[in-house]
């Protein structure tokens, strides 16, 4: 008998993921970190969008919330993002892949479609708050830890005590997240 191996699609994230996406979301993060449906969906509304789903079987896998945004300066957790915002670097907000998929580099092809996608459109820098030891995991990603500034300090505060401040360019010549896959997907929900 011979069994069927399943493609992995990765694609746009829709409004129509919203209910699957949301039951990753609070899978995978603690309750402080789950965001709200308004503060999720606005997400897919802002105008440089890079939200990706990846679909397995037509069954949502995993989710990446990533989107221009100003440099610096991460949106506050919770809040509704306005549709237009300067999108001057890569801002990847959210990392979930179902735990019975883990392992399958899903959320390294989710990374590197927006990495794609966003160079693109001129960013040429990503940025993220790593939560709940999921700093590990993003430097596999080739991530790095950066200099926290007073005001950037009360924002990470809000993601808890083990977020941290990453980032990384994305532009051409700058190698892409082939790193293998291993260790908590996360970021700031």
């Amino acid at each position: 008998m011979t069994q069927r191996r399943s493609a992995l699609v990765v694609r746009r994230l829709e409004r129509e993921d919203l209910t699957a996406a949301l039951t990753l979301q609070a899978e995978n993060y603690p309750p402080f970190l789950v965001e709200a449906e308004p503060a999720f969906a606005s997400r897919l509304d802002v105008t440089a969008c890079y939200c990706l789903a990846a679909t397995l079987d037509g069954v949502l896998a995993g989710y990446l919330l990533a989107h221009g945004w100003p440099g610096r300066s991460p949106p506050a957790l919770g809040a509704i993002l306005p549709r237009n915002a300067p999108s001057e670097v890569l801002f990847v907000h959210d990392l979930a892949v179902s735990t019975a998929r883990r392992g399958l580099g899903i959320g390294r092809r989710l990374v590197a479609r927006a990495f794609e996608l966003a160079a693109g459109d001129g960013l040429g820098t990503a940025e993220l708050i790593a939560v709940e030891g999921a700093a590990a995991y993003w430097r596999t990603l080739g991530f790095s830890e950066a200099p926290v500034f007073p005001a950037l300090s009360a924002k990470l505060a809000a993601y808890g005590a083990a977020a941290r401040w990453m980032t990384r360019g994305i532009g051409p010549g700058t190698p892409g997240p082939g790193a293998p896959e291993r260790g908590r997907e996360g970021t700031a929900p």
